[in-house]
């Protein structure tokens, strides 16, 4: 007899392997670029830089004014602007009641902004608690931030703000320039807490009594609220030390002598961290 073959045994077809998985690219592209670079851009919409000296600070470079207020009027009024509410989220009528009230445009509402991580995280935290629909602008900062990991807990980063050369009179490349280097003092101050403390010393033990106050004076003429100490003491940094065009800031503002304002230059490089910003007040010429 033939010998039986045994029962065929069904196999199952292989299984194709998984097609491989694609990330989907960034919402926004965020190139690394110097001080130099930035100021060389120019914007056809909003370029999203990473301070190559500090990788905690963004810049965004606006082509237009307009997009620029509509993205971060709103929590400059949360944050430091005085005479508006700190404590919740101004609606846009509320808004464009303040900006006219202060002879201004959604426009020149502020030239250059600058914010901690913190703060823009409390803004759209209380936007979100008060049900304050966002603008198209203020929903793409929020994309932004999310994309670079802004709304966890403990981030210190600092977000500034600068515009196109032409899109204001005002705004030539002698302004841009001077914008740039007084916001990235900004975005230093809120991404390093030992400067941040540093300028708090500072501000505290080397200025005198008469000096804040007028100090305090000369910002309250620019419409930051004088009651908020560390707003007072990061302007303080960024007018006295980095601040050189005299179409923006002057010793007299403040009610300084320039010999006062070369000793507390001095003084201020003396003993400020190591670090790009130390390098920047070393390289200018001595007065």
């Amino acid at each position: 007899m033939a010998t039986a073959l045994p029962p065929a045994v069904a196999t199952a077809p292989e299984a194709s392997s998984p097609p491989p998985t694609i990330a989907a690219p960034p919402a926004f592209a965020v190139a690394t670029a110097t001080e130099q670079q930035i100021l060389d851009n120019v914007s056809t919409d909003l370029t999203v830089f990473r301070f190559a000296d500090n990788p905690r600070i963004l810049v965004l470079d606006f082509a237009s004014l307009h997009d620029q207020g509509k993205m971060l009027n709103r929590v400059a009024a949360l944050t430091e602007k005085a005479g508006l509410p700190h404590d919740r989220v101004i609606s846009d009528s509320e808004l464009g009641a303040a900006i006219s009230a202060r002879g201004d445009t959604v426009e020149t509402f502020y030239y250059g902004h600058d914010y901690a991580a913190a703060s823009l995280a409390r803004f759209f935290d209380l936007a979100d608690r008060e049900h304050v629909e966002l603008d198209r602008q203020e929903a793409r900062l929020r994309a932004l931030l999310a994309q670079e990991g802004w709304f966890a807990p403990g981030v210190a980063a600092g977000l500034i703000t600068l515009p196109a050369v032409g899109s204001d009179p005002k705004m030539t490349a002698a302004a841009r320039a001077a914008i740039l280097r007084h916001e990235l003092s900004h975005g230093e101050f809120f991404s390093n807490p030992l400067y941040a403390e540093f300028v708090r010393n500072f501000w505290l033990t080397i200025l005198t009594d008469a000096e804040r106050t007028t100090f305090r004076g000369f910002l309250a003429k620019e419409e930051y609220d004088p009651t908020l100490e560390e707003l007072m003491f990061n302007e303080m940094q960024a007018y006295l030390m980095f601040t050189r065009d005299p179409s923006f800031f002057s010793p007299g503002l403040a009610g300084l002598t320039q010999t006062r304002l070369t000793e507390l230059q001095s003084r201020f490089l003396a003993g400020m961290p190591a670090g790009w910003l130390h390098e920047v007040l070393a390289s200018y010429p001595a007065k």
